[in-house]
């Protein structure tokens, strides 16, 4: 059994390397990540800049590491989405199954509200099934499917719509 304790907080600066470290962890092992090229630090300045008027949070544990991020960003620049976001969520591989995910979305949904946002989509590849059954757990419900669109370690992939309203 884990004991250790972890701090839900905004993220910031100071998670820069961290983040991107956990990104390119899932760049370069899954379809967690859609990207089929490491990215560099300075990509964080995307997730900030995407995250600017949303929840953004960084999980550190005890020892102050950051160990995982989830952001809302917007869905669609149109005024008329404003309600809508789309959220995007990673945890060290050492740190799975420990409820981070449950509690950065608990984070993230309190948070939303704030930002105008209630409703909330996440796009998932279809050979992700851990992600797509993490976010059935948090209840997120398929609204839709983009079949054939992805194609990472030669493989073919849909992407696979989830909603969930707050």
């Amino acid at each position: 059994m884990c004991t250790m304790s972890y701090i839900l907080e905004r993220w910031g600066e100071a998670d820069r390397q961290a983040v991107i470290d956990i990104f390119n962890h899932y760049i370069q092992r899954s379809l967690a990540a859609f990207p089929d090229e490491m990215v560099d630090y300075d990509f964080f300045d995307v997730f900030l800049g995407m995250s600017r008027d949303y929840p953004a949070v960084a999980v550190h544990d005890d020892g102050g590491q950051t160990v995982g991020f989830a952001f809302l960003r917007a869905f669609h620049p149109a005024g008329t989405f404003r309600r809508t976001a789309e959220v995007a969520w990673f945890i060290h591989p050492d740190h799975t199954r420990r409820g981070l995910g449950r509690r950065m979305w608990e984070y993230l949904a309190r948070e939303a509200p704030g930002a105008g946002v209630s409703v909330v989509l996440a796009s998932i590849s279809s050979l992700n099934e851990p992600s797509l059954s993490f976010h059935r757990k948090q209840g997120f419900r398929e609204v839709g499917r983009l079949p054939g669109v992805g194609r990472k370690f030669g493989q073919d992939f849909d992407v696979i719509i989830m909603q969930r309203n707050i």
